[in-house]
């Protein structure tokens, strides 16, 4: 209709093709905007089309062709700009909030899952510690550190660390599969200096692994190592996280 702007034509069909409820919403809207254009139309009078035709005819005959312009009544047009302008703005309202609660929804739905995955990786912690005859991690004692990519690659891992008993869980979220002759290996970091917590080879993701023991640690990080690496961090850090106390 000409109210929108070219980037704004732009965008709002590429976000049609994101989210088929925009595509139901301008359905809708443009059915009853053709709607309202044929209750609002002007009836013309019954001899108009006798008139008309009978002026060509004159024309004709004479030699001479007019165009005849017909306008329609102006307090009618006006009043029908006005209603196609309001349906516009309703269902630019419409569109925003059908958008706004996708988003919102989306941003729950990961919240939800991140905090379930939580979850899962306590339990499965907590019935490791019970078949070693060792107590459940207390909420209170957990510190969970999220660690993640150092470099341009999607490198992910949870760290559940039980401040009591000073267990470490690692939970191998997302690594690469290393050759043969490389091996992950899990550090803290304490008073700024790597401490030793174990090598490692994920088989696959959400693996939870029991790594050695730490009573202190201001952050963790993994490497890619040799395998059989010592207690001397040699390759480069995969993946890096701050726990917070």
């Amino acid at each position: 209709m000409g109210l929108a702007s070219e980037e704004e034509r732009s965008e709002f069909e590429q976000l049609c093709l994101q989210y088929p409820e925009l595509v139901a919403a301008r359905n809708e809207f443009e059915k009853s905007l053709e709607k309202q254009a044929f209750q609002q139309a002007i009836k013309p009078p019954d001899n108009l089309k006798e008139k008309i035709i009978n002026k060509i005819q004159l024309q004709t005959s004479a030699g001479e062709a007019k165009i005849i312009a017909i306008n329609a009544r102006s307090g009618n047009s006006g009043w029908l700009r006005f209603v196609a302008a309001a349906s516009v703005i309703l269902l630019l309202a419409s569109v925003y909030f059908v958008y706004d609660q996708f988003s919102e929804n989306k941003k729950l739905k990961n919240s939800y899952n991140k905090l379930q995955s939580q979850a899962d990786s306590i339990i499965k912690i907590n019935e490791i510690l019970v078949k070693e005859k060792r107590k459940s991690i207390d909420p209170d004692d957990a510190v969970v550190v999220s660690m993640v990519g150092t470099q341009p690659s999607p490198s992910s891992a949870n760290i559940y660390w039980d401040t009591a008993s000073s267990s470490v869980f690692l939970v191998v979220k997302n690594l690469p599969k290393l050759p043969s002759e490389k091996q992950y290996q899990l550090w803290a970091f304490i008073e700024g200096k790597p401490v030793d917590l174990g090598l490692f080879d994920p088989d696959n993701k959400n693996v939870i692994l029991q790594m050695k023991n730490t009573q202190k640690a201001e952050a963790f990080a993994i490497t890619i190592e040799k395998r059989g690496n010592g207690p001397i961090p040699q390759g480069p850090v995969e993946t890096y996280g701050k726990a917070s106390l």
